[in-house]
């Protein structure tokens, strides 16, 4: 038998001793309450979200993984094969091997390094094509700057749980490329998209409005993040050097001294183009700032990136539900909300404040971190089928929306498990 799943037995055993104690003392002892969390995630990554992307992606007839699932687990074969769907499975049976040591993971992790190299990785210009077709071809040449990031995340993940040489050569020439290319050398920060020749377009891809919207949140965020995990497995000069650069945008740029809110879009210079706040983008990027600066090894910005994660971590609570939840996010000019719970930003919350807790030891953030544990648990997890529903309405009822696709991915959700596996595990 698997060790991870004799762990779950014994897990499933703990948590129902924890259960039929006494129920007031559970709720508040800390550490009680982070031990079932951490093992109701542990089963709910080893026994529903990885089997899940194991048994039902797997592409037999042309290779690689589908390219989507839709709410009926409906696999549709001849879909496209989307860049960012394909780097977030890289990186999630990666770190699943690196983590719980099931080999079954690293042939997953190794299958899809494996069909990125011989479809997605560009062998003349370089960089990672945005998708593939079905049978591997490029579909979408474009390089995006968002999608590339996330093929250094995926090759950092699988060296450091590997020693694969090939994939650290690959996210270091991606890493030279968005230096060479995608770079602002007048005013910082990283433009968008580009040609497959990289050649600067402007195309806009997630969710930029106008012309004017020339930087994005959301890029900026997971380029850090990628950096992040380049630097762990090469801690060289100039990538410390672009990391502390992200998080200084970060703390100077992106993050609204006024609100703590982050700036979603902005121009060529900075200023804000857009009202709309994400809550799921702010707890996301409260607990990555922390993660970057720690590495860096930096005390005078880690001392800053702490006080401005709390502050980020305070200001994304509006989102936060009566139910535990996150609704998506606000348009503070008209004061509109959308209040569709999504799969992600439930994610990044747990984790997010989690890491609050961390930081502060205020139990009130860990109240939000498991409330949203709780609710997501209750209503995201498809316990018939397996998976996660990547949407639920306001009422608690889960939306119709693709389970797997070129945005829906074991990342966030894995990552979330993942994390706090790793986080409590010494408590």
């Amino acid at each position: 038998m698997n060790n991870y799943l004799l762990a779950a037995i014994a897990i499933l055993i703990s948590g129902n001793i924890t259960s039929t104690g006494n129920h007031q003392i559970n709720s508040a002892d800390p550490t009680l309450r982070m031990n079932k969390l951490k093992n109701e995630v542990f089963i709910n990554l080893t026994q529903n979200i990885l089997p899940y992307w194991s048994t039902r992606m797997i592409d037999s007839r042309d290779g690689g993984f589908y390219g989507r699932i839709n709410y009926d687990d409906e696999v549709f074969p001849d879909e496209d094969k989307g860049g960012i769907l394909n780097a977030r499975i890289l990186w999630t049976f990666s770190s699943a091997y690196r983590i719980l040591k099931d080999t079954s993971y690293l042939r997953l992790a190794t299958r899809s390094k494996d069909y990125i190299m011989a479809h997605f990785i560009d062998k003349e210009f370089g960089g990672a094509y945005r998708s593939v077709k079905e049978d591997g071809e490029p579909s979408d040449t474009r390089k995006q700057t968002y999608t590339q990031s996330f093929f250094i995340y995926g090759l950092a993940e699988y060296y450091r749980a590997t020693g694969d040489m090939e994939a650290l050569k690959t996210a270091k020439e991606l890493f030279n490329l968005f230096e060479n290319y995608a770079l602002d050398k007048e005013t910082d920060g990283y433009f968008e998209v580009f040609s497959r020749d990289w050649h600067r377009i402007h195309d806009r891809l997630i969710g930029e409005s106008t012309i004017k919207d020339e930087k994005t949140m959301n890029t900026h965020l997971h380029i850090m993040e990628a950096y992040t995990n380049l630097y762990r497995v090469w801690p060289d000069r100039r990538v410390a050097e672009r990391l502390k650069n992200l998080v200084e945008i970060f703390l100077d740029r992106i993050v609204d001294p006024r609100t703590s809110y982050l700036i979603c879009f902005m121009d060529k210079n900075w200023n804000g183009t857009s009202a709309m706040d994400s809550y799921g983008h702010d707890i996301e990027s409260s607990w990555l700032l922390v993660e970057a600066a720690g590495l860096l090894g930096d005390q005078a910005l880690w001392a800053r990136v702490k006080e401005t994660s709390i502050r980020i971590a305070d200001a994304a609570a509006e989102g936060l539900q009566s139910d535990g939840s996150l609704i998506y996010e606000r348009d503070h000019t008209t004061g509109r909300a959308n209040t569709e719970r999504s799969w992600w930003a439930q994610a990044e919350t747990i984790i997010g404040y989690l890491n609050a807790y961390e930081l502060t030891g205020k139990e009130n953030y860990l109240d939000n971190s498991i409330n949203c544990w709780n609710y997501t648990r209750n209503h995201f997890v498809d316990n018939k089928k397996g998976g996660w529903f990547s949407s639920v309405s306001e009422s608690g009822v889960p939306g119709r929306g693709d389970k797997a696709g070129f945005w829906l991915c074991p990342y966030h959700n894995g990552r979330m498990c993942m994390e706090i596996i790793e986080r409590l595990s010494t408590h």
